[in-house]
């Protein structure tokens, strides 16, 4: 197995606490389609200027049964504003149409295989994986993107087609490890293409 999820692959599972003090399995997703998993956090500026495009697509796709996910596994040691209690002001400043989990741990993060932030995972119905990689290929500023590959993908799993292009880069910053550098990755973890 890669480092990173292989396409096929079925969700891990994993039960975190999310932004509004409930804590959330995959099998309270078990209605929707199709799921967005995304690894996320609150200070990354490739977060930051691409999170109104998510929004958008989350909202887009909620009446078609996809939901999104977002995980923040940074350790608030490295960036404090990464915390649980900052990830809950976020939430109560943006209203951002997904629910927010806290992998306090980091264990879903491994388990997944994230790179950035933010890195996406789309599974279809029976939470097999066929895309992973960025939403846009421009994430620090989502207004100049020239692709918008997640979309293409949602757009052809609701469409019963095959995903021209399912595995990207993901585009951003890299996950904040605890007790490591800021800039430090698993020396597994490399591109997916």
């Amino acid at each position: 197995m890669s480092y990173t999820l292989s396409m096929g692959e079925l969700a891990p599972d994993f039960s975190l606490k999310a932004t509004n003090e409930k804590n959330y399995s995959l099998n309270d997703f078990k209605e929707a389609k199709g799921l967005v998993i995304f690894f996320t956090c609150n200070h990354c500026p490739y977060v930051i200027g691409s999170n109104e495009n998510t929004r958008e697509l989350a909202d887009e796709f909620k009446n078609q049964n996809i939901a999104f996910l977002a995980i923040n596994s940074n350790s608030p040691n490295t960036y404090p504003e990464d915390s649980y209690d900052h990830m809950k002001t976020i939430m109560e400043k943006h209203h951002y149409p997904w629910v927010y989990l806290h992998d306090k741990d980091q264990i879903t993060a491994l388990k997944y295989g994230a790179l950035k932030t933010p890195h996406f995972f789309l599974f279809n119905e029976k939470r097999e994986l066929i895309y992973t990689g960025r939403a846009v290929d421009h994430p620090r500023d989502a207004s100049l993107a020239k692709k918008h590959e997640l979309k293409d993908a949602v757009v052809s799993l609701i469409q019963n087609k095959p995903i021209k292009l399912a595995i990207t880069n993901p585009i951003g910053c890299n996950i904040k490890w605890e007790g490591k550098p800021p800039h430090w990755m698993p020396p597994e973890a490399c591109d997916l293409v």
